[in-house]
């Protein structure tokens, strides 16, 4: 009862400063939404639904805006990846590829973890860190369940490991993403804000020399955290039964089956149209002028080629049935439905807007300036789509560098880099709501280790970038 209390409170006072009531508003319902996330006091699907109720009540938007956030195409960009990932488990691809894996990364538990974080942070480098991770996500689900077989490890310790496992897939993919422009969306959007806005070109090399080692240093600092720090899992050396385990895994598989096959090809048929789509989509243009190819498009095609492929025409066989879609994780498409249903009444309020201002007339000296930018950045973006955000707070940033007498790029390049530091909630990062479905983490966990990777984001982001940044654009 804490959280609607609260709420009712913060309605019946008036808005402090020279807030407006409909941003106080706003504030009062991400209060009760962010007390029930993390104490999970109802489920967090439901918590999620709160918007469609509440926002028509207070007036903050129509029931038609407030639901439109959960059909978000990025919503479906998960559905088609879960559908792959569904497909993956049915053939049992996800154990084979898991299998070979856990041979190749280490003889221990944390060389498994690091292993599987440097695999996920390249990929991101070049696959956007959503799709990065609806990837990984079934293939470190498989070997969390190898280790689960294994009677030698103890039940602290499985868990220990499967928790790092799932949070380092999240985490690596959200660094990873920062290394190059086409890594993360507000990479992009920062990049065409520029050159729309500004008239600056952010070479492809440029960005690399900036974002390459911030991203690096970055995952070494999380694979430390979570395997030393927070979560260790003291497994140690993997002994000789488990490796035999493993090889008799791996022979009692035999040859991949056709079911396998066809689902590794959509992986990477998939996989390519992510990583060419901007190729792809310019290709469809030129026969449909008003055509509109997304990532969201490349995985709905994939989801819906495992329902649509045959594996026994005249038995009717298919990779998937509808039945096999009860396992989707429906409740992560509600949260991030209603995380995005925040974001755009926190925007529609002006809140981050006002923030802006807000620091622009405080007049403080340029390096409290950006780690105050940084921090805003990161903790609020906890709370909003990352893409959101960056693109509601570069104008303001752009417009508080210029007040200041500061290059723009001082700011706007680290402010879009710790758009990508959000480690602490679900709805921070597509790629936290992805892990955040295995079922392997919970609420308080996510933000117990969260919590410390965005202190340590901030100053790295700052001491890193407010280095390069000078060094690289001459600034």
């Amino acid at each position: 009862m804490l959280a609607p209390l609260i709420f009712v409170v913060m309605l019946m006072l008036p808005p402090p400063l020279q807030m407006s009531h409909l941003a106080w508003k706003v504030l009062a319902c991400a209060f009760w939404m962010m007390i029930w996330w993390f104490t999970e006091a109802a489920p967090i699907p439901v918590t999620s639904l709160l918007p469609i109720i509440l926002y028509p009540v207070l007036g903050i938007a129509s029931v038609k805006s407030a639901a439109a956030p959960y059909a978000n195409p990025v919503v479906y960009l998960f559905m088609g990846g879960f559908f792959i990932a569904l497909a993956m488990e049915k053939s049992g691809l996800h154990r084979r590829i898991a299998l070979n894996i856990v041979k190749r990364t280490g003889a221990t538990a944390n060389g498994i973890i690091l292993g599987f974080m440097f695999s996920t942070g390249f990929i991101s480098m070049w696959v956007s860190n959503t799709a990065t991770t609806v990837m990984m996500l079934p293939i470190a689900a498989s070997v969390v369940t190898l280790f689960e077989q294994n009677r030698q490890i103890s039940k602290q310790q499985f868990g220990m490991f499967s928790l790092s496992l799932m949070l380092s897939v999240a985490y690596a993919a959200n660094t990873g993403g920062m290394a190059t422009l086409i890594g993360t969306p507000p990479n992009m959007v920062f990049a065409g804000f520029m050159q729309e806005t500004y008239q600056v070109q952010i070479g492809f090399l440029q960005w690399m020399m900036v974002g390459f080692p911030m991203a690096l240093l970055l995952l070494l600092i999380t694979y430390w955290v979570l395997t030393r720090l927070m979560y260790p899992n003291k497994i140690g050396k993997i002994d000789t039964g488990s490796h035999e385990f493993i090889e008799e895994q791996l022979t009692a598989l035999g040859k991949m089956s056709k079911a396998e096959k066809m689902v590794t090809a959509i992986f990477f048929l998939t996989a390519g149209g992510w990583i060419l789509r901007p190729q792809i989509a310019a290709g469809i243009k030129i026969l449909l002028p008003d055509a509109d190819f997304s990532d969201t498009s490349v995985a709905m095609i994939g989801g819906l080629a495992t329902f649509l492929l045959p594996l026994n025409l005249s038995k009717g066989a298919f990779l998937l049935h509808w039945e096999d879609a009860k396992k989707l994780p429906w409740g992560i498409l509600l949260l991030f439905g209603g995380g995005l249903a925040l974001a755009d009444a926190m925007e529609n309020a002006g809140i981050v807007e006002m923030i802006g201002n807000s620091i622009q007339a405080a007049q403080l000296p340029v390096l409290a300036i950006l780690i105050l930018l940084v921090a805003i950045m990161i903790y609020v973006g906890e709370l909003m789509s990352n893409v959101a955000l960056v693109t509601i707070f570069l104008p303001v940033v752009a417009g508080i560098a210029q007040g200041t007498g500061v290059n723009m790029l001082l700011f706007t390049i680290p402010i879009t880099l710790a758009s990508s530091a959000a480690f602490m909630l679900p709805m921070g990062t597509p790629p936290n709501a992805i892990v955040f479905s295995s079922g392997y983490i919970t609420m308080p966990q996510m933000a117990r280790a969260g919590m410390l990777l965005d202190t340590i984001s901030v100053a790295l982001t700052v001491v890193v970038t407010y280095t390069l940044v000078k060094w690289v654009f001459g600034v």
